[in-house]
């Protein structure tokens, strides 16, 4: 037991100092390298006796801890009372306290794992390990024991100060995904190299084909339709008569431009487009449709919708305001509404390919790819009921890109609707060859290049990529447009390449060799692992 007087406790780097020599092995002499076996069993960290107690090496080691967390030792046990601890907080010197301390917090419920990041603003790292600590020894306490789980997950070599109070709470560490790039992508003129962002073999080599055609093609044309994000609070009356007038104020003129008013007041760049009313009983859904420069704005239609809907209180004393979201936006879900009327971007892309460069990169005929699209894109997804879904794989592109440029990834469900089509081009009659004719019109596509993830170094690196990183200050707007466009020019070459693999067959080779992970295949019996092996190995 510790005295209560602090000039008879050690120091931690003494108590440390002390501890690690006993551990010693005898082939290291006192004030050598301590040499600490990893909680895997198997490797072996070498830090210096006098970097392991310091605060320096609590921050610089990469040595997982015994609980499998990944965080380094402090390097001193609890050495305060929890009353002691308490009054240390109180007195705002928390950065004394050691990790097993605030650990002791922590569970005696003085402190918040969820509030760990404003405990530590300039050290946003040591709560990011605090709360790994925390988790991995409640995951050893319980009854099915999975603390090696963390050891995997990395959390070391990142800016925490992107992510707090903008993209995720409670922060245990981070995903790395792979990017991939494609391209170059011959857009409007101009060429762009492409970063995708998946797990899904074969995604980037097939769009990358895509665009080999496009190129060989003279490229694609891009057209952006309208720009207008959309919120659609519902509010609730008395009876249908009071929500019917409610909808014909709305819709007069010079009532909507005291909407305009209000709703510009709340922002330097969003400018409200329309109000879009539907009755339903006595319920009146308002879906508010604006311009937010590049932000991807649902933020920006949040604060001003709410200062609209305040306003249409004063008018109407009676309306109830049920929910600033009523589903009609709509946000998230793909929805006819969306198909039709637009949300975020609408693009629409076209490319015309020669029949010479249909064979020579993609191996088939204008005429087999256009029969494929009209069976499967537009009979097959209309057999399904699909809604948005008159494509190949859309979203498998859009996702990609989403990731990899800080999107809001929940929203390619929506962005991702799509409908592709191709027709062929008769031979001209004074010679020539016949050709493919290809469109996807993408109605809401949801981009922004400020605000959210696009905050974060490496999707600001794929932004940068494609020439569109921030704001563009000379025609606010653009960059989200021209990333739109991208996607849009993106989408087509992967449906191109996708389609031509159905038409010669060859997706299930293609992805054998390329979407199979050869070193999972170990637990496999030995007959089926080498029966596996052998169709992944094999050329399509």
């Amino acid at each position: 037991p510790q005295s209560e007087d602090s000039t008879d406790r050690p120091s931690v780097a003494e108590q440390c100092t002390v501890d690690a020599a006993d551990n010693l092995p005898d082939v290291f002499p006192s004030g050598e390298n301590l040499r600490a076996m990893g909680s895997s069993g198997d490797e072996l960290y070498v830090l210096s006796l006098a970097d392991a107690c310091t605060d320096s090496a609590h921050h610089a080691s990469l040595a997982p801890s015994r609980d499998g967390s990944q965080c380094p030792d402090e390097g001193a046990s609890i050495t305060r009372s929890f009353e002691q601890c308490c009054t240390v907080l109180e007195e705002g010197e928390i950065s004394s306290l050691t990790d097993d301390e605030i650990l002791l917090l922590l569970r005696r419920g003085k402190m918040s794992a969820r509030r760990l990041e404003k405990f530590f603003p300039d050290d946003l790292s040591r709560a990011v390990c605090l709360r790994r600590k925390l988790l991995s020894a409640d995951v050893l306490a319980s009854a099915d024991s999975t603390a090696g789980a963390l050891r995997e997950l990395p959390f070391t070599s990142y800016k925490y100060s992107e992510v707090f109070g903008c993209c995720c709470e409670n922060v245990l560490g981070y995903v790395p995904v792979p990017v991939g790039v494609v391209g170059p992508l011959l857009l409007d003129g101009k060429e762009h190299h492409v970063p995708l962002a998946t797990t899904e073999g074969c995604l980037v080599a097939s769009t990358n084909r895509g665009c080999s055609a496009l190129l060989k093609s003279g490229g694609v044309h891009s057209a952006v339709l309208s720009d207008g994000m959309s919120r659609a609070p519902v509010v609730r009356f008395p009876s249908v008569l009071d929500a019917s007038a409610a909808k014909k104020w709305c819709e007069d003129s010079g009532n909507f431009a005291c909407l305009q008013d209000a709703f510009n007041l709340t922002s330097r760049f969003a400018r409200l487009q329309s109000v879009h009313c539907v009755l339903a009983g006595n319920r009146l859904h308002l879906r508010f449709t604006a311009t937010t420069g590049d932000a991807m704005g649902m933020n920006m239609l949040s604060k001003g919708v709410d200062q609209c809907v305040r306003h249409l209180c004063t008018v109407f004393p009676r309306m109830e305001v049920v929910s600033l979201s009523g589903n009609f936006c709509t946000d998230k879900k793909p929805s006819a509404v969306n198909w039709i009327l637009g949300r975020g971007k609408s693009v629409v892309c076209e490319a015309t390919l020669p029949a010479s460069v249909v064979a020579q990169v993609l191996k088939t005929t204008p005429e087999k790819l256009a029969r494929l699209n009209y069976d499967k894109n537009l009979v097959g997804s209309a057999m399904a009921g699909s809604l948005g879904g008159c494509n190949a794989h859309a979203a498998n592109v859009v996702t990609a890109i989403f990731i990899a440029t800080g999107q809001d990834v929940a929203q390619s469900g929506t962005s991702s609707a799509c409908i592709t089509q191709l027709e062929v081009c008769a031979a001209p009659e004074d010679g020539g060859e016949s050709s493919l004719h290809i469109t996807c019109s993408m109605p809401c596509l949801e981009t922004g290049t400020v605000g959210g993830g696009t905050n974060l170094s490496a999707q600001q690196a794929c932004l940068k990529m494609l020439g569109v990183n921030g704001p563009n200050m000379e025609e606010p707007g653009q960059n989200s447009a021209q990333l739109a466009r991208v996607i849009c020019g993106t989408v087509m070459a992967g449906e191109l390449s996708l389609m031509a693999a159905l038409v010669t067959g060859d997706l299930v080779t293609s992805h054998l060799r390329h979407n199979r992970s050869l070193s999972s295949l170990h637990s496999q019996p030995s007959s089926d692992r080498g029966e596996t092996v052998q169709a992944a190995t094999s050329s399509p």
